[in-house]
């Protein structure tokens, strides 16, 4: 069975709306009350997704999940004094970013030989606890086959927990055991810390992973303080590299030992404070990017076209370029709609290592499968929703419309 990473991209639903729900997403705080445009949140990322089939040769998707959310609607007994942010939270496409959607650890890493995959619990958030059993049950369809993957439950909600965005993996190969890499945080903040260490280590056991391969970080609170509500907005890992900002973890060097112990092979690049600020970082999303192994060896970063607008990021950027590190081109991206909800390129993705032949085959894209996503997209998505049309009858109505589309075309009807 040959092994390969696939990133499986979360197409942007078309309830896709700025109600600044999620605290401490500075870009999600910044742009409430702002209209969305989910058409053509949905055509970047599959404009991205083209590009990542282009560089890879294999890209997956995950679909919208049912929105409104009329089973959440019901349990909040809304009424005229209601809050207009419970409302907003049946209504949220924050599904769209697939990093949370699940844990994942391949096959040559876990005790039984499968690739295991357990949904985040997300319970730190009215509007993404809802998501975890449609991510479930979607999941338990694209990798379907129990001889190669194994499905859980969420971890039990007292120990929030936000899938792959706080878990970073290192490997020689993707056939070869890695290191899996889960990093936490605490309370004490301004902020919230959303992933809780006992989540983390659950879904390490549950996996069954070698404890001698397997490291827990603590993130630092600083970083979660000037909106780092996930690791991947500060460190994102590859193969050997970890590319992180020089303020991501409570104890940096400690942090880098403790991988090198478990990982000698270890490659950091890491961007100093002095070069781009922590706030710059966040605000660019320079490193909720995706860190790609390209066929001829080399590693490309996908970045958000806003670290190109940033002087001190492409100053960093360019003059990385000009030496000899591991990271050997970088790719801008127009991701713009997702970015002012607070969501970079590698929101957008969840990677997942195993032999293609095993997934079902229609979470797959090819170009012909991309133009009939399009197709539906451009027919039916909402061109722009403000925040004061959310719990409109028309609106619900044809966003339900324009997802059944989306199902109905690619033969997921059963997801509906």
């Amino acid at each position: 069975m040959s092994l390969t990473e696939i990133n499986f991209d979360g197409i942007v639903g078309p309830s896709h709306n700025y109600a600044g729900l999620s605290l401490g997403n500075i870009a999600s705080a910044n742009n409430a009350g702002d209209p969305s445009f989910p058409r053509a949140a949905a055509l970047q990322g599959v404009a991205k997704m083209r590009g990542n089939l282009a560089r890879l040769g294999v890209q997956g998707f995950l679909l919208p999940l049912p929105r409104p959310n009329h089973g959440l609607l019901d349990a909040l007994a809304l009424d005229d004094t209601t809050p207009p942010q419970l409302r907003a939270a049946a209504w949220s496409a924050s599904s769209m970013w697939t990093a949370n959607a699940a844990t994942v650890s391949p096959a040559p890493d876990t005790a039984d030989g499968r690739c295991h995959l357990t949904p985040a619990n997300l319970v730190t958030m009215l509007h993404r606890a809802q998501e975890w059993p449609d991510t479930k049950r979607q999941l338990a369809v694209a990798f379907g086959d129990t001889r190669h993957f194994a499905i859980h439950d969420a971890v039990p909600p007292t120990f929030g927990d936000e899938g792959a965005a706080n878990h970073m993996r290192l490997c020689e190969s993707h056939d070869a055991p890695g290191v899996e890499v889960f990093v936490y945080g605490k309370t004490g903040g301004r902020f919230p810390a959303r992933q809780h260490e006992q989540a983390s280590r659950i879904v390490a056991r549950r996996h069954g992973l070698d404890p001698a391969r397997t490291v827990f970080i603590e993130q630092n609170p600083d970083a979660i303080a000037a909106g780092a509500f996930h690791n991947d907005v500060v460190a994102v890992a590859n193969s050997r590299v970890l590319f992180t900002h020089d303020e991501a973890f409570a104890d940096q060097q400690g942090a880098y030992d403790a991988i090198r112990a478990a990982f000698p092979a270890l490659e950091v690049v890491e961007v100093p404070t002095s070069a781009v600020t922590l706030q710059e970082a966040i605000r660019t999303y320079l490193f909720n990017a995706q860190l790609l192994t390209l066929p001829d060896g080399s590693m490309a970063l996908i970045v958000p076209e806003e670290c190109r607008e940033s002087p001190s990021v492409w100053g960093w950027v360019e003059t990385m370029l000009t030496g000899n590190g591991p990271i050997r081109h970088v790719i801008p991206v127009d991701v713009r709609q997702s970015m002012a909800n607070g969501g970079g390129p590698a929101c957008l993705r969840l990677r997942v290592v195993c032999d293609p032949a095993t997934v079902d085959p229609r979470f797959l894209l090819d170009e012909a499968k991309a133009d009939l996503i399009e197709s539906v997209i451009a027919r039916t998505w909402p061109e722009q929703i403000d925040p004061s049309d959310l719990g409109s009858d028309n609106l619900a109505a044809s966003v339900i419309a324009a997802r059944l589309a989306l199902l109905d075309a690619l033969d997921l009807a059963q997801l509906g």
